[in-house]
This record gives C-alpha cells, sequence and structure tokens, in this order.
C-alpha cells in the first residue's frame, strides 16, 4: 500500500474521533468476558451477543470456571441467542480446555507471549479465525494488533483505498503502519459521552477503561468508530452518504 493510503487511514480517524471522541470499546467486565463476546459475535449482531452475555451472567457462569463446569447442552441454551449456538459452545469449551493445558488456566500468562506468536497459537484453534484472535489480543489483550471487519472492508472499498480482492491480513498491515505514525487527536464531545453514532458507542466499562499503550488505544478507537460508520451510514444497501462524516472524502464519479 502507498503513502497516499496511510494518508487516508489517518485522514478518517482524525476526521471520526474529532467528531464523536471516545467508543469505549469493548464493553465487558473482564478480559475473559470480552473473550467469550469474540466468539458469540461471530455471525451475528451485537444485540444478540447482549442477551447471550446476560444469561450467563445471570448463570453465574460467565468466567472460566463457569464454563468449565458448565454441561455442554446447558452453555447451549444459555448463549442460543447468539445463533450457531452448538459451535460457539463447543469452541468456547475448547478455548478454556486450551487455556488450561497450555497456560495453567492464565490469562495473564497467555498474553505475556510475543503477538505473533500467541496469534498463530489462536488461529490453530477450530474456529478462531483472523477477526476472533484480533479481537482477543487487542481488546482482552491489549496486544498492538487491528481489528478488520465486514465493515472496514466495506468502507475502504467504497472509498477506493482497497480492491475487492485485498486480503485480510493485508488491510490489517494498512492500518497498522498508518496508525502508527499519528497521534490521537483532540475531540470535540466531552468525555465519558456517548457522542457516536447510534449502537456504536457505548458507556464505559471497567475493560474499555483500562490502562493501555497510545498506540492499542488508537487500534481500539479506530475500530469502534468504524463500526459507527458502517452501522449507522455505510450500510450495505442504500448507504447514507450524506450525513457521514466521511462523505466529503468519496472518490468523485466519473
Amino acid at each position: 500500500m502507498s503513502e497516499t493510503h496511510h494518508d487516508a487511514i489517518r485522514t478518517y480517524y482524525q476526521t471520526l474521533f474529532s467528531a464523536w471522541g471516545r467508543q469505549y470499546w469493548w464493553p465487558a467486565q473482564s478480559r475473559f468476558e470480552v473473550i467469550v463476546g469474540a466468539f458469540l459475535t461471530q455471525n451475528t449482531a451485537w444485540t444478540n451477543v447482549e442477551k447471550a452475555l446476560s444469561n450467563l451472567r445471570k448463570a453465574r457462569v460467565l468466567t472460566m470456571y463457569g464454563i468449565r463446569r458448565t454441561p455442554l447442552p446447558e452453555l447451549e441454551t444459555l448463549i442460543r441467542p447468539s445463533g450457531y449456538f452448538r459451535q460457539k459452545a463447543k469452541r468456547l469449551t475448547n478455548f478454556v480446555s486450551f487455556l488450561d493445558d497450555r497456560y495453567g488456566g492464565s490469562l495473564t500468562r497467555m498474553f505475556a507471549r510475543p503477538t505473533e506468536a500467541l496469534r498463530d497459537e489462536l488461529l490453530a484453534l477450530n474456529g478462531v479465525g483472523p477477526e476472533t484472535a484480533d479481537s482477543i489480543l487487542l481488546y482482552a489483550g491489549n496486544h498492538p494488533v487491528f481489528v478488520v471487519d465486514a465493515y472496514t472492508r466495506r468502507i475502504l472499498e467504497r472509498h477506493r483505498v482497497i480492491a475487492g480482492s485485498t486480503s485480510y491480513e493485508e488491510i490489517r498491515l494498512l492500518f497498522e503502519a498508518a496508525l502508527a505514525e499519528t497521534n490521537e487527536p483532540k475531540s470535540n464531545v466531552a468525555p465519558i459521552a456517548s457522542a457516536g453514532p447510534p449502537g456504536s458507542c457505548h458507556s464505559p466499562s471497567r475493560v474499555s477503561m483500562a490502562e493501555r499503550t497510545a498506540l492499542v488505544q488508537i487500534f481500539n478507537e479506530m475500530h469502534g468508530l468504524i463500526v459507527g460508520v458502517g452501522k449507522t451510514y455505510c450500510l450495505k444497501s442504500q448507504p447514507r452518504c450524506e450525513q457521514c462524516p466521511l462523505q466529503k472524502f468519496l472518490p468523485v464519479p466519473k
């Protein structure tokens, strides 16, 4: 990717952050809750994930010990609102087994691993793709990796920053290289306020307010801001470009 592409990413970040401020991702009270959410959000909307997390919380099993001791059929019932509940229940139990076998059940030991080595281990697990692995690394482990989702690809394709054939890894590395050269800009909105578009900004939580490096915080914010654009303006059909803060950067039609 060229320096022009890097400049575009930095400009998008500065524009969105200045307009909406902090997004308070990931909305969770513990690192393990982030990991559970990363599995549950596969192929479903976050509103469905929240229902499943609420069920786990009410049943007092939203912990490693809780997942470990919950029979698979019961776990499937609890996370049913998230869809694909049988697959996801199995993936959650597999992750806990991996954590127990490899790291003695310690997230601290696991996240102490070098980023690329741990990423390879996560990707080797059944049902863990790049987006899930990177969500776990960034939001639960505070590792400097950028999370690429469908919104990211859609926005960049429409702005002609990438082509449809661009791979996940190419997009991830583009963001990481571009944002490594920027600083968090000033926001025009008050701190700890839901300033983003509906459905993107969350209320501050223990995880979203945790201390992290400047680069990890920037990756964190950019992903949340992109979700705001994708869910509110850059819709799959009938996009609302006129109201979007990034509208002025759209290429002029020939």
